[in-house]
């Protein structure tokens, strides 16, 4: 990786918005990029759900290469109707058959409540659709997470799905069980 991407924000815009910076990115990418000739199917036939933290570096973490995993990601990593969507595509269409569920420690989620979208609704004139779904203990954000996969009556295989929880200051994924 480069070092402007570490450098402060305004650093890295002397030359552009951050946009710009990452299609100059992409140009470099693309001027030796090779067509790697897979297809859309995840090559060890998993799913992985996690938080959208800039933290989270999930192919490193987990040894994964390119074509190795679906990766859905959202704030929280929090299994949403949409996460079901994507999870029904991923088995259904494309034949993945485990999924693994990461949460982490410090997340940002911990820090809100539903009065987020109330704030919104009274600046903006109206409430969101969504739930912002924050929580205070992330074992069982990640037991409740595990439970909604496993009730889906839209995903066919829910016999391998796991759950951890990633420290961001070790690296360390911290198996949760969903008994307890």
């Amino acid at each position: 990786m480069s070092t402007s991407a570490h450098l402060p924000a305004d650093a890295a815009l002397e030359h552009g918005t951050v946009t710009d910076r990452l299609v100059e990115a992409n140009a470099r990418y693309a001027a030796g990029f090779a067509d790697p000739g897979m297809d859309a199917r995840p090559v060890l036939r998993v799913a992985v759900v996690a938080c959208m933290d800039a933290r989270l570096d999930l192919h490193a973490a987990l040894g994964l290469e390119l074509g190795d995993c679906h990766t859905i990601r959202n704030a929280g990593g929090v299994v949403t109707d949409d996460v079901i969507r994507s999870l029904t595509i991923s088995q259904r269409a494309l034949g993945t058959r485990s999924v693994i569920l990461i949460h982490h420690t410090n997340c940002g989620l911990e820090s809100l409540t539903e009065d987020f979208r109330h704030e919104l609704e009274d600046e903006v004139g109206q409430r969101p659709a969504w739930a912002v779904e924050a929580f205070r203990d992330v074992d069982q954000d990640v037991r409740q997470s595990m439970q909604r996969v496993r009730t889906s009556p839209f995903l066919l295989h829910t016999d391998d799905v796991r759950g951890f929880v990633f420290d961001v200051t070790s690296g360390l994924l911290r198996e949760i069980d969903p008994a307890v």
